[in-house]
């Protein structure tokens, strides 16, 4: 435990120094951030088997989605990483996929609304909304969009027999083409798995 613990405190230090040449990888955590990841790794402990491993992947990915969406607050940042975690984990996708995907998507604004009417974060089209039977469920709510935006990318791998290029491209209407997975992939690479 003891070691787990001086581990994070570690990483935490090497992600927050400042280069003795002046130039500032990323500044000092407050106590306030310290206390907001706190209570969101609390939160989040229902999709991650260990706290450790809960506290490394939410501080890495709040420090990428800063980088991606700075005009998210800190605090939106955290309950969208711990919400796109457990409903990732919950249909047994990669979250890193559901990062690039909602990046792709609506760059994380969750009031986002397609040419096409899709809305929120997933850019979810409302016609599913009938089709689960819950037509008051607001698309513009996080935990709703991600909870069917990973729905719907689930049941597309399947029906893709998890051919995951397939899946991304008949999740955009893309059916057939590849230039929106291709966007998905480049943001995988390029921000969730440099």
């Amino acid at each position: 435990m003891f070691l787990k613990q001086l581990s994070l405190i570690t990483l935490l230090s090497l992600c927050f120094i400042t280069n003795v040449t002046g130039a500032t990888v990323q500044e000092k955590p407050d106590k306030e951030f310290r206390l907001k990841l706190a209570k969101v790794i609390k939160d989040a402990s229902d999709s991650f088997e260990d706290k450790f491993d809960a506290e490394v992947w939410l501080l890495e990915q709040a420090l990428r989605l800063a980088k991606v969406a700075p005009h998210i607050p800190e605090d939106e940042r955290l309950k969208i990483l711990r919400l796109v975690h457990k409903e990732a984990s919950l249909f047994k996708l990669d979250p890193m996929l559901v990062l690039a995907l909602i990046n792709v998507e609506s760059n994380f604004d969750q009031f986002a609304i397609s040419s096409a009417g899709a809305r929120g974060l997933m850019q979810v089209m409302p016609f599913w909304k009938a089709e689960l039977g819950k037509p008051e469920d607001s698309l513009f709510d996080m935990q709703t969009n991600i909870r069917y935006g990973c729905a719907i990318l689930s049941l597309y791998l399947e029906k893709e027999k998890q051919h995951t290029t397939h899946a991304l491209a008949r999740y955009n209407g893309s059916r057939g083409q590849s230039w929106y997975p291709m966007r998905v992939y480049k943001s995988m690479r390029k921000t969730w798995h440099p």
